[in-house]
């Protein structure tokens, strides 16, 4: 069973205990979505975070997440293999529409590639004690994506240098500080091969909440249901309505820095597969560090990991973000 590292964990302790500089206010925690293409091609819900007024200007937001995954499930009747490392990066858009409303527009690009991390993956799984014998069981460096299913078919997704992904467009309703609801629709104009954009739109509600636990300490939780249509070739085995809840915390450790860790559940995408991977429930802890600038923007850097389903999943998912 993947085991996740301790020091995560151990810092944030040490920050809790060390204080921060009389004033400090935390702030609120990134967005989050699933990077998995099992996850991105059915489900649109994904981490909404508070967002501040910006009154008569638009707010911009970068972001980059790569990740290697091995993901290898078996059962007497059917079998699931990914080996791959995918890469999305995206371009988020806000703008206030009044004084309690706002616009979000958000575009994304990525790829699905033979990759290149193995060889540090097997270092970085050594150097915490995990062994990986999925891992170890494919070649470095090779591409695969294949589902084989108990009626006998197999189902196989290709490789893809560069594709567009899902539009995302979202109005959001703030009516007060401390939460938000926001309605969001992606739009199916991913250029990418069968089985990484959803296909059909989706239909997604997010309520967030926030609260100031001390001047140095901001919690955010949210709960989302989302609706997409069965579509493709997998249309009879995946699920339409979903359910996804965060709880995390953002913890100011000096200065302009933070650290932040969350926790994100999504009810399963598929039924009936008898694969792990496609058939349970996902729960991924997403951790990492910001440093706020002096025009009031961010530089975030993060990686995530999942809890579940047990077994193997996405190994490492390393990310970069930057608002202003």
């Amino acid at each position: 069973m993947l085991r996740l590292p301790v020091w995560p964990v151990r810092l944030s302790l040490v920050i809790l205990v060390l204080g921060t500089p009389a004033g400090a206010r935390a702030q609120g925690l990134p967005s989050f979505a699933p990077l998995n293409p099992i996850s991105t091609s059915r489900s649109g819900l994904y981490y909404q975070p508070l967002r501040e007024p910006a009154p008569g200007r638009w707010v911009t937001a970068m972001a980059l997440d790569y990740a290697s995954i091995i993901e290898d499930n078996q059962t007497p009747v059917s079998d699931y293999v990914l080996d791959s490392e995918v890469l999305r990066m995206s371009l988020g858009l806000s703008r206030d529409l009044g004084a309690r409303s706002f616009l979000l527009l958000e575009a994304s690009a990525g790829g699905a590639y033979a990759g290149f991390m193995d060889g540090f993956l097997d270092w970085y799984h050594g150097a915490l004690g995990i062994r990986m014998t999925e891992r170890e069981s494919r070649p470095r460096d090779r591409f695969l994506y294949e589902i084989s299913l108990p009626d006998g078919r197999t189902v196989q997704r290709s490789r893809s240098n560069l594709f567009l992904g899902d539009l995302r467009v979202g109005i959001g309703f703030r009516p007060n500080p401390g939460l938000q609801t926001v309605v969001s629709l992606t739009v199916p104009t991913s250029t990418g091969p069968v089985g990484y954009g959803r296909g059909v739109p989706s239909l997604n509600l997010l309520n967030t909440v926030g609260a100031e636990l001390s001047p140095r300490v901001h919690y955010e939780g949210s709960v989302g249901l989302g609706f997409t249509p069965r579509n493709g070739s997998l249309a009879s085995l995946q699920r339409e309505l979903f359910v996804a809840a965060t709880s995390g915390v953002r913890v100011m450790a000096w200065g302009r820095n933070s650290a932040f860790a969350n926790l994100f559940y999504h009810s399963p995408y598929y039924h009936g597969t008898t694969l792990p991977s496609l058939d349970r429930r996902e729960l991924s802890l997403d951790f990492g560090w910001i440093v706020q600038t002096r025009t009031g923007g961010e530089w975030r850097l993060g990686m995530t990991e999942d809890l579940e389903p047990g077994g193997p999943g996405v190994d490492l998912v390393l990310r970069v973000g930057k608002s202003f």
